[in-house]
């Protein structure tokens, strides 16, 4: 009977410390797409790894007792998951496991030291991360190229559980899947373009439909051109009129002056006779 009663109570002990292994939560935060604005108050240490990763693993238990330590630095310790928050790794350009980045009021730097917790208390605590140069504000994770970036990676999933969906749920072959998405894509690239011509037309009207802009000044200049061409035209006549006259009137003074000096002639000549 004592024996029985010492191993129930070690059995009671023992699911005791499970219970309380279970319920004893993780210190490390894990984030997730749309917690990442989270990292641009405050300061924190965010691992980026992958379950299916061993250096990941091996870092696990390490990352663990250093994220203990976060309250008494004053530093949020987390994780994200690359295989499940596609837009956060998108927005870090991860290309490799693990990754790991300090976070400051807004400013990223890549911590490139050892892996020990050790290592990480010393980096916080001595702020050996200001020795670190920051991420380009053109390249940080708030700017429009990675925002860009965390989009395309996150259609890329979308598409990848599509294609999941569609072949292991659905029982569609893998290439009616294929001919799905390109049908699609095609469809996509079709309505983009109509909506881009359609505001390029808007914006930038061509010549033939354009509406005429100010049109009664334009038929008033019309106007006032004709009225001048013909103007014109007349000052030309009358010119000319002028000038025709001015040659006729010329004509008739030497057609009237020539018999007078003929006439004159004999009549001098008599008076010189006269005179001897």
């Amino acid at each position: 009977m004592a024996a029985a009663g010492r191993l129930c109570a070690l059995l009671c002990l023992a699911l005791a410390a499970g219970a309380a292994a279970l319920g004893k939560r993780s210190p490390v935060k894990v984030l997730s797409d749309g917690m990442w604005r989270e990292l641009l108050q405050g300061e924190w240490m965010v691992e980026f790894y992958a379950p299916w990763c061993p250096a990941c693993q091996n870092l696990q238990p390490e990352w663990e007792k250093f994220a203990e330590w976060g309250e008494d630095l004053e530093v949020n310790i987390a994780k994200v998951d690359v295989t499940e928050q596609p837009g956060l790794s998108g927005r870090f350009i991860i290309t490799a496991l693990p990754t790991i980045y300090h976070c400051k009021d807004g400013e990223f730097r890549r911590y490139q030291g050892a892996r020990t917790k050790t290592d990480f208390i010393n980096f916080i605590s001595d702020q050996e991360w200001k020795s670190i140069e920051p991420v380009s504000s053109w390249f940080g994770p708030s700017s429009f190229l990675m925002s860009s970036m965390s989009a395309l990676f996150q259609l890329s999933m979308w598409i990848r559980h599509c294609h999941g969906y569609l072949t292991e749920n659905v029982g569609i072959p893998v290439w009616g899947s294929y001919a799905v998405f390109a049908l699609a894509t095609l469809f996509s690239g079709l309505i983009l373009g109509l909506i881009m011509v359609f505001l390029a037309d808007c914006i930038c009207p061509s010549k033939r439909h354009r509406p005429p802009q100010y049109p009664h000044s334009r038929k008033l200049a019309a106007e006032s051109a004709q009225l001048l061409k013909k103007l014109d035209e007349e000052q030309e006549a009358d010119e000319e009129d002028i000038s025709d006259d001015e040659t006729e009137g010329k004509e008739v003074s030497n057609s009237n002056s020539s018999p007078n000096a003929v006439r004159q002639r004999p009549v001098n000549t008599a008076a010189t006779t006269d005179k001897s």
